[in-house]
């Protein structure tokens, strides 16, 4: 008897897969689930807002219309998508017991999540790149860096984006899913859904494992690179006032980059090689890692970076 196709789902599962997953929440920590959805649901909000002031103020202003606040733009807008992927469905898992989700609607979830999470990446590779030529090559900047540019280097990274991780839902298409249905997480992570198969998952694993150190490798060493040359060329100047404004420049990007490397780092470290952590820790880390990037990154340069700050100020106090 020949498989049936379905083809009103995103990704082709044949038939002989079951039709729902279930997202338990955090496994351990159920009956707190109304009080953790307090400080995440507060997390996102504060998120939404701060990254939608910045795009607000950004399209608002015309002299902010340039490759920096591009990219920030760029930034603000992974920033909303992130969370906004999760966040409803870990909303009615702690409010109302919903913990179903469809094959088909979870490698969705998967694929955009990690999909973003690549492009966000390659935002802040870009961000380095840009500071790189305002800072050592200050009269070729507006000639290299244009908003023209900047679009194009956006598009380069989301091309990279999809090509890269379009492979690890088309893989689990294949799979053979298990009875047992249930993944004990808040999102379809990728390494929960894999270890729902009852195949062999050693192409989905060495994918996902050569993926996720690559990209991470290649990023962060064109970042390191480039606050590197950064670096060498602050300590040549001889004016402190220069020195001060480079400096500072540059404490607001790798702030950025350090809340968003360091906890992903870490949460995909705990859940392949953190055998000893309690599973609610690493599923508390997933999430806060997709939540606390957005809610800082808005904060971190409406403080530190003063053209920004004042322009918030303005519509602030026209209120």
């Amino acid at each position: 008897e020949g498989r049936k196709h379905s083809i009103f789902i995103t990704f082709n599962i044949t038939s002989s897969h079951p039709s729902t997953f279930i997202l338990m929440g955090i496994p351990g920590l159920e009956v707190a689930h109304v009080w953790i959805s307090i400080p995440f649901s507060t997390f996102y909000i504060i998120g939404l807002l701060g990254n939608f002031t910045v795009l607000f103020v950004v399209y608002k202003e015309q002299t902010l219309r340039n490759p920096m606040y591009l990219l920030l733009c760029m930034l603000a807008l992974t920033d909303i998508a992130t969370p906004t992927f999760i966040m409803p469905k870990i909303l009615c898992i702690f409010w109302f017991n919903l913990k179903g989700i469809t094959v088909g609607g979870c490698l969705t979830q998967m694929f955009f999540l990690h999909a973003v999470s690549l492009m966000h990446s390659a935002v802040l590779v870009t961000m380095a790149f840009d500071r790189y030529v305002a800072i050592c090559k200050p009269l070729r900047y507006t000639i290299i860096l244009t908003n023209t540019q900047i679009a194009k280097l956006g598009l380069v990274g989301l091309i990279r984006a999809v090509l890269f991780i379009m492979p690890l839902p088309l893989l689990l298409s294949r799979q053979p899913f298990c009875a047992n249905r249930i993944i004990p997480h808040t999102q379809c992570e990728h390494m929960a859904v894999v270890k729902m198969s009852c195949g062999d998952i050693t192409v989905n694993r060495t994918y996902g494992l050569v993926l996720f150190f690559v990209v991470i490798t290649s990023d962060l060493t064109l970042i390191a690179l480039s606050y590197g040359l950064i670096i060498k060329a602050v300590l040549r100047l001889s004016s402190k006032k220069a020195h001060q404004k480079a400096l500072n420049t540059c404490t607001v990007h790798i702030c950025v980059m350090l809340t968003y490397y360091t906890p992903g780092l870490f949460s995909n470290l705990t859940s392949r090689l953190g055998q000893g952590f309690a599973p609610y820790i690493h599923i508390i880390l997933a999430d806060l890692y997709l939540l606390i990037p957005p809610l800082l990154n808005p904060i971190i340069y409406g403080v530190r970076t003063k053209e920004l700050r004042d322009k918030v100020g303005k519509y602030i106090s026209r209120k």
